[in-house]
């Protein structure tokens, strides 16, 4: 099994900082659209009665992992959870909810998705049928399960050709390269295995699979070397130039064993028909070393270029670009924007913490973005805080955020890894999700200002969901502009970042007091769609040929 986890993942130095609270900077460029913001939403857990009982868990290679994966896989509107179990078999549950509704889940057992070893998964419809598929990182290689429909799968890494990696496989993207038919997947090793399964505890390089020319299957893995033990990776648009570069998150304790003089949190230049390239200080980028634990990108500052969000141990970052899209030169802004999050700010313990899942939502359906991080010691290290709960950061007027986990009611102190913020019941309301290590997991139901019994709206919202032609049919690295009085948000449709934790599925956007919005899409090949104008608080379809927009029920009858 080699070293346990708990005992070489490295210290870190800790600078006592405040983790919360307004801090005076702010994001340049935002606008102070929407006068207040309502605060936190208030969550029920409802994770007994929903019928969602699941444990992740296991010994040391476990308690890295820990990720789920959330989908429609019986299209009928509803949100379905895969869930990692780690040493235990994986599971898959049906969401059987009513609209506005208490949540319930049923699970569907089958011996091609109940797979032990299993990390996390990430949705994403591979060949373009409508049917979601399912790629499954597992320690010692990856399952690729194609969708048949009715949350019915089948193994397909031999369909489509994929030469199996055979590390830790830990972190997971995609995007499509031109007029690629099938997407282009990376895939991360945490460490490499030897010929007997133990861990090597060393970096071994993560994988870029392409497809042939003119197949239906992937050709030879490229290695992207040097690697430096990636947690989380994700295929954006950093510049803004339609290109989808490949950002990675790297655990520096194990790089330093081996080149600390060289190991880095990584952005790799990924052009159609070019070989990869990693991104140096020749081009402007600076050397990073973290305990790099999963990313979030969002533009919070409506310059049209994405904020990069990374967790570690004690502080997280987050990134802005320093002197525009030129060149890959970042700057921190975490400590002004009140979301680098080193310590505990519920539960008393005084100890730095260790931060796992980000993600960007609109909690509370202001028209402000939102911050979810999970936290939860690795182990029982003990420089490192036992009681460290979630935090939910909310959104304020300015670009700062403000630490509500508390107000909210999602503090839970069993050590939670992957995450995610849903619509479960389609009312609008974004749930949450949690998966802890060796302990049940959890789900909360958001219902906005008032109760369990009574749930009342903060705001209006809208889902947004998008259809093209070809391969890429849900339009994976096409942006999203949403606008309604002076509210203008945009939201890049990527697949991978978070922790070993993915959704697919409609776009929610916030939208405030507004009772109607106006959409339009920047496909991924870079042409935007016409302004299009629906009403508030559904689901709709952006389709591109013929440019139309289409109201959706948010469950089926």
């Amino acid at each position: 099994m080699g070293r346990p986890v708990a005992l070489v993942l490295a210290l870190v130095l800790v600078v006592v900082v405040l983790g919360s609270g307004v801090l005076g900077a702010r994001l340049a460029g935002v606008g102070p659209f929407h006068p207040t913001t309502p605060g936190a939403p208030h969550y029920v857990d409802e994770t007994v009665a929903s019928g969602l009982h699941h444990v992740y868990g296991g010994g040391d290679t476990a308690m890295i992992g820990g990720g789920l994966a959330v989908f429609d896989c019986d299209n009928d509107g509803r949100p379905d959870i895969f869930v990692a179990g780690g040493d235990h078999p994986a599971a898959l549950f049906r969401n059987v909810s009513t609209r506005g509704g208490s949540l319930a889940f049923t699970q569907v057992q089958s011996p091609v998705t109940d797979l032990t070893g299993v990390m996390g998964a990430y949705p994403i419809d591979i060949d373009g049928d409508g049917n979601p598929d399912l790629v499954v990182l597992r320690v010692g290689g990856v399952d690729l399960l194609r969708g048949l429909g009715g949350c019915r799968f089948e193994r397909a890494n031999d369909t489509w050709g994929l030469q199996q990696p055979t590390g830790w496989e830990m972190a997971f993207s995609a995007t499509w390269e031109g007029s690629n038919s099938l997407p282009t997947l990376a895939i991360g090793s945490y460490v490499g295995l030897d010929a007997s399964g133990n861990e090597t505890y060393t970096c071994a390089p993560p994988l870029l699979y392409r497809p042939v020319a003119g197949g239906s299957g992937y050709g030879a893995a490229i290695r992207l070397a040097p690697g430096y033990c990636p947690l989380s990776m994700l295929f954006s648009d950093w510049d803004g130039s339609g290109r989808r570069d490949l950002r990675i998150a790297n655990d520096r304790h194990y790089y330093a064993a081996q080149s600390a003089d060289q190991g880095e949190e990584q952005l790799w230049r990924i052009a159609p028909g070019e070989a990869p390239r990693a991104y140096t200080a020749a081009d402007g980028w600076k050397q990073l070393q973290l305990w790099g634990m999963g990313i979030a990108s969002q533009d919070l500052n409506g310059d049209g270029l994405p904020e990069i969000y990374i967790t570690s141990q004690a502080d997280n970052k987050l990134q802005t670009l320093a002197n525009g899209p030129a060149q890959p030169t970042y700057r921190d802004i975490a400590l002004q924007s009140g979301v680098i999050g080193t310590h505990p700010v519920n539960g008393g313990d005084p100890l730095p913490s260790t931060a796992w899942h980000p993600e960007f939502e609109d909690v509370n359906n202001d028209g402000i973005m939102d911050l979810y991080v999970s936290k939860g010691n690795i182990d029982q290290m003990p420089d490192y805080a036992s009681r460290d709960p979630s935090n939910l950061y909310i959104g304020q007027p300015g670009g700062t955020f403000t630490e509500q986990a508390a107000a909210a009611g999602i503090i839970n102190y069993d050590h939670s890894r992957g995450a995610a913020l849903v619509d479960l019941n389609g009312d609008g309301l974004l749930d949450l999700v949690e998966v802890k290590v060796n302990a049940p997991m959890l789900v909360f139901r958001n219902v906005g200002a008032g109760t369990a019994a009574a749930p009342q709206a903060m705001g209006h919202w809208l889902g947004v969901s998008l259809q093209e032609a070809g391969g890429n049919r849900d339009a994976i690295g096409a942006v999203i502009e949403v606008r309604a009085g002076a509210l203008d948000v945009r939201r890049e449709v990527m697949v991978g970042g978070g922790h070993i934790s993915g959704q697919l599925g409609p776009t929610h956007f916030g939208l405030g007091d507004a009772t109607s919005a106006e959409v339009r899409v920047e496909w991924p090949d870079g042409t935007w769609g016409p302004w299009q104008t629906t009403g508030a608080d559904g689901v709709v379809t952006v389709n591109r040929e013929p440019a139309s927009i289409t109201e959706d029920p948010t469950f089926a009858p």
